[in-house]
């Protein structure tokens, strides 16, 4: 039997004591020969301490001095990524590890430089806000017709890359237009793309949930700035 694939995790950590620890153990047992890189973003609420203790041979934890956002914390999570494969995970718990093994079939058979985990192509998924779904919606298809693509769901926080690829992108935004960012690049350097659906545990506002109206809207500009623009 084939080894498994080698992946390393990057998991952009901001104010999430109460589930960063369950999500390391997810990932630790995904079925795949990991490495996971935690990057603090600086933390308030004890992630930081939490991840100062956290002791594994495969968990490697960075910590930013002041919260830089989840692109910067995710350009330094890359940067120190050793294997084949790059996975994003967030921190919260509302992806699930084990959607990683749909994931890493078109990367490794070689149809694919980047997948994106859909939340929408009929995966399970906890039933929430109708303003958000319809957020995510228009600034997907925003994106898709400025860069000629046909996502479902651009701004997923679960992505998967081929390293070295990945390493060849020269990204600089700092927080939640990471995402705008990356697929705009993506798309302008040719990566073949693939998506596959994801099941998505959503959380409230009251449960914790940090993304919003605002971000919406500067995702909006960030499409348009990367493509016209940068």
């Amino acid at each position: 039997m084939d080894a498994p694939p080698k992946i390393s995790v990057v998991i952009p950590l901001y104010n999430e004591v109460d589930t960063v620890g369950a999500v390391i153990d997810r990932v630790l047992n995904c079925g795949f020969d990991v490495e996971i890189i935690v990057v603090d973003d600086g933390s308030t609420d004890g992630s930081r301490e939490f991840m100062k203790r956290f002791e594994h041979p495969r968990v490697r934890a960075f910590f930013h001095a002041e919260n830089k956002g989840k692109g910067a914390a995710l350009r330094l999570g890359f940067a120190a990524a050793s294997n084949p494969y790059v996975f994003v995970q967030d921190a919260d718990l509302e992806y699930d590890p084990r959607d990683y093994h749909k994931m890493i079939e078109p990367l490794a058979d070689g149809r694919a430089d980047m997948v994106y985990g859909s939340r929408f192509l009929g995966g399970p998924h906890r039933v929430l806000f109708f303003w958000h779904y319809v957020g995510n919606r228009f600034i997907t298809l925003l994106s898709n017709a400025i860069s000629d693509l046909n996502l479902s769901d651009m701004e997923t926080g679960m992505k998967a890359f081929v390293r070295d690829k990945l390493i060849q992108l020269k990204l600089s935004a700092d927080r939640f237009t990471f995402e705008p960012e990356i697929t705009a690049k993506a798309a302008r350097a040719g990566w073949r793309i693939y998506e596959v659906s994801v099941s998505y545990s959503g959380r409230t506002y009251e449960e914790g949930k940090k993304i919003g109206w605002r971000d919406a809207v500067t995702a909006t500009l960030a499409i348009l700035y990367y493509r016209f623009w940068d």
